[in-house]
């Protein structure tokens, strides 16, 4: 059980690591580019690691290639490092990520809707999904509210313009675990043209003896966006 509970902290990260950022346009720029070669560097800061919080970087490539999943065509990128690769798209104006949950919550293939560009600030939406521990089904719910629109941000000493924040609530909805078990204070911010600048993501599992904490932050260091 304790190796169950310690999986759902991977969660907070799983709902608010879309990476991709936008593509130049005449007016309505997307918060997403499906341009081939387009490159996005990021830096992944891990606040939870003691008195020194540990850095790594990484690669996100827009690839010259589109997969079906589902009925839905997705376009395909390459992550760094590993050379994995990840699936994002863009229908009118919402934004999907489809990608396998956990192997220890159960490894289900998930479509998760982390944008929708056009609502406005106080709109929302929801997802359910089912996470397995030891053999049980676990629902939890996942829900999406825009905090802020029209913003400016500055991220690495770079000020972006035109910002959404995203604001993810994740619950468990199971009689046997109590609401108090697992907080979550996600953030996500998406600038136009380039997509996903900073995401904060800080999740607390406090259950049965075990409390332990996610704190990470990702953060936009450059792009060249073809």
């Amino acid at each position: 059980m304790k190796k169950n509970i310690f999986a759902i902290l991977a969660i907070g990260m799983l709902f608010s690591a879309c990476k991709k950022s936008g593509s130049s346009g005449a007016t309505a720029i997307p918060y997403m580019s499906t341009s081939a070669n387009s490159t996005w560097q990021y830096e992944n800061i891990n606040n939870a690691t003691g008195p020194s919080p540990v850095t790594t970087n990484y690669t996100i490539t827009s690839t010259n290639r589109d997969t079906t999943i589902s009925g839905r065509v997705y376009h395909v990128y390459t992550n760094t490092p590993g050379n994995t690769s990840e699936y994002y798209l863009i229908s009118g104006n919402d934004y999907y990520q489809y990608r396998d949950l956990p192997a220890a919550i159960g490894g289900a293939k998930i479509e998760a809707l982390y944008l929708k560009d056009n609502l406005a600030v106080g709109g929302s939406w929801s997802q359910s999904f089912n996470i397995f521990f030891s053999g049980i089904t676990v629902p939890i719910t996942v829900t999406y509210s825009i905090l802020e629109k029209g913003i400016s941000k500055t991220v690495n000493g770079i000020s972006y313009t035109d910002v959404i924040t995203v604001k993810t609530a994740i619950a468990i909805n199971n009689p046997l675990i109590p609401a108090s078990a697992l907080t979550t204070n996600i953030k996500s911010y998406y600038a136009r043209k380039f997509g996903l600048i900073q995401s904060e993501n800080n999740v607390v599992v406090n259950f049965m003896g075990i409390n332990q904490t996610t704190d990470t932050q990702q953060r936009l260091k450059t792009a060249d966006i073809k």
